[in-house]
């Protein structure tokens, strides 16, 4: 059972311009557990980290997401400088989350105050089918995503354009080229890694949390479209003119079935 609604509890309100640093740890754990549950961080993979002010909540690399306690999560500075180091109040050797410069990419170019980093096999399936880009449109779900930094969020007709950019043997080698392809496509607020996973970020967590769910959600239908030789990208050819007439002049509207008595 998943509770996001921390401030009930603690009595604390949860903005990212301060609160209890407990319910941001908590808030972590929690995140971590249900990507765990949604396959996205399994075998110790994934991320997720939040800005708070002048704090940034990382949870650390290589344990098990779904474990994580709230002593375990690190606290650091705006400037990536660890201040309060998890290892000395844990009870297991732990280290910073080998994700946290890919994060400080989303708090510093993109200006978000949430991160999240998912191995969704979704996300791994829609990089194996493209090139330098996924590219879908015409999907409800598009609807969830925002425009970059502002307010507006894409609509069913537009394209969502997400980059795609090459793995490396280390996580935190990927900085420069997340940032690159972040310059490259301001409109996105995601990045995907070919053979990996896919970064998402917005301006809160909770925004994070739903952009996440409908990037996975499109992702899941970019690939089961492109097996069956549909092309996510381009809109779909109208099947029915307005007037519900074909070609000959015949009205196609479905009539109601005679009723006969016996």
């Amino acid at each position: 059972t998943f509770n996001f609604y921390f401030e009930r509890e603690n009595n604390t309100k949860m903005t990212t311009e301060g609160g209890d640093d407990r319910v941001w740890k908590e808030l972590v754990c929690e995140m971590c557990a249900l990507m765990y549950n949604k396959g996205w961080a399994t075998g110790t993979g994934g991320g997720f980290s939040v800005k708070v002010g002048e704090k940034v909540f990382v949870a650390p690399s290589g344990v098990q997401k779904e474990r994580i306690k709230p002593q375990e999560v690190y606290i650091l500075n705006n400037a990536a400088d660890v201040v309060v180091d998890a290892n000395e109040l844990s009870d297991r050797p732990l280290k910073v989350s080998e994700c946290t410069p890919l994060f400080f990419n989303a708090y510093t170019i993109a200006n978000a105050n949430a991160c999240l980093h998912s191995h969704s096999q979704h996300a791994v399936m829609a990089t194996m089918l493209s090139g330098n880009e996924f590219r879908i449109t015409n999907m409800e779900m598009i609807k969830g995503i925002r425009k970059g930094q502002s307010k507006e969020s894409f609509g069913f007709y537009d394209t969502l354009v997400i980059p795609i950019i090459e793995n490396t043997a280390r996580e935190s080698e990927l900085k420069e080229r997340m940032a690159a392809a972040m310059r490259a496509y301001p409109d996105a607020c995601a990045v995907l890694v070919r053979r990996h996973g896919v970064y998402v970020w917005g301006p809160t967590w909770e925004k994070t949390k739903t952009m996440a769910e409908c990037f996975d959600y499109l992702f899941e239908m970019y690939v089961k479209m492109k097996s069956i030789g549909m092309d996510p990208s381009t809109a779909p050819t109208a099947q029915v003119s307005d007037n519900n007439s074909n070609s000959n002049g015949n009205d196609n509207t479905p009539k109601k079935a005679k009723q006969t008595t016996e």
